[in-house]
């Protein structure tokens, strides 16, 4: 079993990101074949080697396919809209998360802690969106929403925690009340803004 007659090369490698993506949240990092993924793909094991380096690489590439990016959406959507509302709307997302990416990054961190092999490309998709993150809080800051005293770096490392956690401590776990989960985000992002003294 090679690669299937009349699929393109983009269309094989979408099919086993969609293949990790269900293995790995299904039977875990360490439970899942590199075999199970190309059989379930339709694929041999050399094709599967022809797109990824290492069972490593795959599971980053499918977290990389399968994340929401909801921010990142709603930023290319509507550039304009302030960075105070976009981490809101995303952060309200977060209570209720249940999403593909959820299960992933959740066997992304598990094996990084046990396996080298994963934790560099874990480490290195971290990096990524903590630099997509803090570039997102510099633009807070030059238009003046965002304390420019506080540390981008810091404030990515924050929302990534958030996120991290969400996969975690999914609402089936422990659920809040939206209003009240809404109130608070708002409230801390509201602490983000520069103070009236630093505003003179």
């Amino acid at each position: 079993m090679g690669r299937i007659a009349g699929v393109t090369a983009a269309e094989t490698r979408d099919r086993l990101l969609r293949a990790a993506a269900e293995a790995f949240a299904e039977r875990g990092y360490d439970g899942t074949r590199v075999a199970d993924i190309a059989a379930a793909a339709g694929v041999s094991n050399g094709a599967l080697y022809a797109h990824f380096g290492s069972k490593a690489d795959l599971l980053v590439a499918a977290l990389r396919a399968n994340g929401p990016r909801l921010l990142d959406k709603l930023f290319a959507a509507d550039p304009d809209r302030s960075i105070a509302d976009l981490l809101v709307i995303v952060g309200r997302t977060l209570s209720k998360r249940r999403d593909a990416e959820g299960y992933l990054i959740v066997e992304a961190l598990t094996a990084a802690r046990r396996d080298e092999d994963v934790a560099g490309p874990i480490r290195d998709y971290l990096d990524e969106r903590a630099d997509w993150l803090a570039g997102l809080v510099h633009v807070g800051q030059a238009g003046s929403e965002i304390d420019a005293a506080l540390s981008p770096n810091a404030i990515a490392h924050f929302c990534l925690l958030l996120a991290m956690g969400s996969a975690l401590v999914t609402s089936d776990l422990h659920s809040v009340d939206d209003a009240e989960w809404t109130a608070l985000l708002t409230r801390m992002v509201k602490a983000l803004a520069p103070t009236k003294e630093a505003q003179r």
